[in-house]
């Protein structure tokens, strides 16, 4: 690049940066020094995720794997294929299947299912080797407990949301999983009528924890796999667990922000 170009490009972003466009969401103009770049992270609600200063080795690839932001990234593009996918998708017993074969053979960009399907495996996967890595570096020790306890909560919900989406194809593969894996809510401490604790919920001989009203019947909507269980598993993975992982996610970010960034190798 020429001098004349360098200048040429120096002064198109002077120009933007102030600009009233520029400066009613940066607020601080372009940054030219330490104070102008602090300012720039503090007015910038993306920036602002970050702490302003970070050890350099602290963010190098080989020690962070960089699996949060790949888990973060890989979240983003379930929420953009699934909200196209439920533009085709009908949570009924009638169309649910006959509907993942057309997304498979008619629906233009079809591939979206398949790109949702092996993003939500790979979801799984980086989130899994982020809670490794953190457990490896120690990075859960003081004065990072909490945001442990956070994040064991996300890994929980990411593996319901996988289970809650297994349910829509609606084929035997995805019903009889589905069978099994609520059955086993049978025995949830307390809340499943064949768990530890059920017959303590009794008032006289009524007892509160039975088989039409334990945690594999909310989860079902009915005691069987039907139409009830299909439209609360579409409800939860569409709308119920994303809304409540993205709180999270915003408590996990302000966290690690407020614990002084990425915890920094021993």
């Amino acid at each position: 690049m020429s001098k004349s170009e360098k200048k040429k490009k120096e002064s198109i972003l002077l120009r933007l940066g102030n600009s009233q466009v520029w400066k009613s969401i940066i607020r601080s103009g372009v940054p030219r020094d330490r104070r102008g770049r602090m300012l720039s992270v503090l007015n910038s609600v993306f920036l602002h995720l970050h702490p302003v200063r970070m050890p350099k080795h602290a963010v190098k690839l080989k020690y962070t794997w960089c699996m949060g932001g790949l888990s973060f990234y890989i979240f983003l593009v379930l929420t953009i294929t699934g909200i196209l996918l439920m533009f085709y998708y009908r949570p009924t017993i009638e169309y649910a299947y006959t509907d993942m074969i057309d997304l498979r053979e008619q629906v233009p960009l079809g591939i979206m299912r398949e790109i949702h399907r092996w993003g939500a495996h790979l979801m799984v996967i980086t989130v899994w080797l982020h809670m490794f890595r953190v457990f490896m570096t120690g990075s859960y020790k003081s004065p990072r407990e909490f945001n442990w306890v956070v994040g064991v909560m996300l890994l929980t919900l990411t593996l319901l949301l996988s289970f809650t989406g297994y349910l829509l194809p609606w084929d035997q593969l995805a019903i009889w999983a589905i069978t099994v894996g609520t059955n086993m809510a049978r025995a949830t401490p307390f809340l499943g009528h064949e768990g530890p604790g059920a017959a303590l919920l009794s008032i006289g001989d009524i007892n509160l924890v039975h088989a039409g009203s334990d945690v594999r019947f909310a989860l079902l909507g009915g005691r069987f796999v039907g139409e009830a269980a299909l439209l609360r598993f579409y409800v939860l993975h569409c709308i119920g667990l994303p809304f409540i992982i993205v709180i999270f996610m915003a408590v996990h970010f302000w966290r690690i922000r407020k614990d002084g960034g990425i915890s920094t190798p021993l």
